[in-house]
């Protein structure tokens, strides 16, 4: 079963653990990975932004990616989150078949 790391980003520590119990709960993720104070600079709507994000990895198989993520857009509070699948292409088998029988139940 092809694996995915879904790489997120979330404006507070309190909304990337809600996102992440929510996706966790509903097992569409094995796990979610959440590391705190990010800085991002980008341009936004013309402006220069500097702001603290905080980053999320959420471990999922191909076949919920896309459940995942339309999940993700419904609990977010981005108008447009930043929300990647990035496919894993190797790993240790046993964590791998982890994930895939987490997510299958």
């Amino acid at each position: 079963m092809p694996i995915r790391f879904i790489y997120m980003t979330a404006g507070s520590l309190e909304e990337a653990r809600r996102i992440g119990r929510e996706l966790v709960s509903a097992q569409l993720a094995a796990c979610v990975n959440i590391l705190p104070q990010m800085q991002s600079i980008y341009v936004w709507e013309g402006q220069l932004q500097e702001d603290a994000e905080v980053v999320m990895i959420a471990k999922t198989t191909a076949a919920h990616t896309a459940e995942l993520i339309a999940k993700v857009k419904s609990l977010h509070s981005y108008s447009v989150p930043c929300v990647v699948s990035l496919a894993v292409e190797d790993g240790h088998p046993p964590f791998l078949e982890w994930i895939a029988r987490s997510v299958e139940g």
